[in-house]
């Protein structure tokens, strides 16, 4: 009789270590089960102060994480966020401005039309002179040779050495590039699918060369 009491009781002692065991693993395993994470589309327009224009390439940035994006030339942005993020937006000119996301978002998806103020910072005039004290430029002012008339400032500004350097130095704008351009396509259009003439044995030609020559104009230079 002892001896089945003895064994009743060892086996009651090890049910009760066993549903102990398995109750605080299962506890403890659902202690630290991680909370899932909720992921809303984050989308907008951000516009510009009171006139409501699209305000475009704004930085949107979602503080603590490398997640971001640029809104468009239409000033539209989309990302993935999170409820509770902290958002930025930034552009230059403007001041940047903070907006979170509600916690209590249910929905999926989420739409903001930001709008930003400019920033402008007034900096003091300076004034830039060639000259590093009053005494250098009482110098210079007082070495400095001024034409007496118009005829002698205009002889001196137009004076033909000065224009000759000046033009070799000045190189062919986007107009002049562009007639270039256009003169030579349509010459080749002009001889296109044959051989292009030959001056040789064109009179007008040969009249304009017997011209210049009597002219003077074929003399080297």
């Amino acid at each position: 009789m002892l001896y089945s009491y003895f064994i009743f009781k060892k086996k009651h002692i090890f049910l009760v270590a066993f549903f102990s065991c398995v109750f605080f693993a299962g506890y403890g395993q659902q202690k630290v089960e991680p909370k899932k994470q909720r992921w809303v589309q984050f989308s907008g327009v951000v516009v510009e102060g009171d006139s409501l224009k699209p305000l475009p390439f704004t930085s949107i940035v979602v503080m603590g994480t490398t997640r971001g994006t640029v809104s468009d030339f239409y000033g539209f942005y989309t990302l993935v966020a999170q409820p509770g993020d902290l958002i930025e937006f930034v552009n230059i000119g403007y001041r940047d401005i903070f907006y979170t996301i509600p916690d209590t978002l249910k929905a999926s998806s989420f739409s903001l039309i930001q709008r930003m103020n400019r920033d402008t910072v007034l900096l003091q005039e300076i004034a830039v002179y060639p000259w590093p004290s009053k005494e250098e430029f009482r110098r210079a002012f007082l070495k400095l040779n001024v034409p007496n008339n118009d005829l002698a400032r205009a002889q001196k500004n137009l004076a033909a050495e000065e224009m000759r350097q000046i033009m070799r130095g000045i190189s062919m704008d986007a107009q002049g590039n562009y007639s270039f351009a256009m003169q030579q396509q349509y010459a080749k259009l002009y001889y296109a699918g044959q051989y292009p003439t030959n001056n040789l044995l064109n009179p007008i030609a040969w009249a304009n060369f017997i011209k210049a020559w009597r002219n003077g104009k074929l003399k080297r230079q």
